[in-house]
């Protein structure tokens, strides 16, 4: 899969309908999303995701992609989301595995949202 097809797929996985997702998103698939249960199997993952409103938008920045081996494709990146008035941020990263020929299926996701820093304080306050 070249990268232009990577990052298409990817953003597909976040704004396309329910049977879209369930279609390429492996049953051994483990996923960690910052909410509980944090930690889910593919078909928990799935089920979680196809109950929830689809992102209408999002946009993938500092993307990185490595093929540590044939039939397998691994992808870091910063994603931007928004739907209606909700807007989301993560970091984020997601593996995929050919099947065969062109069919590929995405093994293991992660989403981290940005850590929230406090300012400083100045020392005597």
């Amino acid at each position: 899969m070249d990268d232009d097809r990577v990052w298409s797929f990817e953003q597909s996985l976040w704004t396309g309908d329910a049977d879209h997702y369930r279609e390429l998103v492996d049953d051994e698939c483990l996923m960690v999303l910052p909410q509980p249960p944090f930690v889910m199997s593919g078909s928990q993952a799935i089920e979680a995701v196809a109950s929830t409103p689809r992102w209408s938008e999002v946009e993938i920045s500092k993307g990185q992609i490595s093929r540590p081996q044939e039939g397998l494709i691994v992808i870091a990146y910063h994603a931007k989301a928004s739907r209606d008035d909700e807007h989301y941020e993560a970091h984020c990263t997601s593996t995929y595995r050919r099947l065969e020929h062109e069919v590929w299926r995405v093994v293991q996701h992660q989403q981290t949202p940005p850590l929230v820093t406090s300012p400083a304080t100045e020392s005597g306050e």
